[in-house]
């Protein structure tokens, strides 16, 4: 199977951490593209940082990379394949999925190190224009 497509999407993204019983704001439902994860324990939301949201911790600075889809639910070790790129290159990650493609998120100072890892790799990574 050949290695497929990245792009590296302009915005930098920040993760809050939430109380769970919190309400989505408004302002995040609007933003063009955003993430929401829910446990017992807490509610994440992946916005760009323009978006400004009310959270109890937050960690700011990501950039996404986009694996370009869409991917079919069946295919295997995707992720897993450039999660191992990324850490041997020493790039933390948080990924978040939809149903046809996967983010790689990586701090906007990593960006660099993660793109020629992948590129060596043997992926495509293209920047968002």
């Amino acid at each position: 199977m050949p290695k497929q497509t990245l792009l590296v999407r302009e915005s930098l993204f920040t993760i809050h951490s939430l109380d769970p019983d919190s309400d989505i704001p408004a302002s995040v439902l609007a933003s063009p593209l955003f993430f929401l994860g829910k446990t017992e324990e807490e509610l994440s939301i992946v916005v760009p940082n323009t978006i400004n949201v009310s959270s109890i911790d937050c960690d700011e600075g990501w950039r996404a990379m986009e694996l370009l889809g869409p991917l079919h639910l069946s295919l295997i070790g995707i992720m897993a394949q450039i999660g191992q790129v990324l850490a041997a290159a020493k790039v933390s990650i948080f990924v978040v999925s939809t149903f046809d493609t996967d983010f790689f998120l990586v701090k906007e100072n990593k960006l660099s190190d993660a793109v020629s890892a992948l590129k060596k790799a043997g992926y495509t990574v293209n920047e968002e224009k």
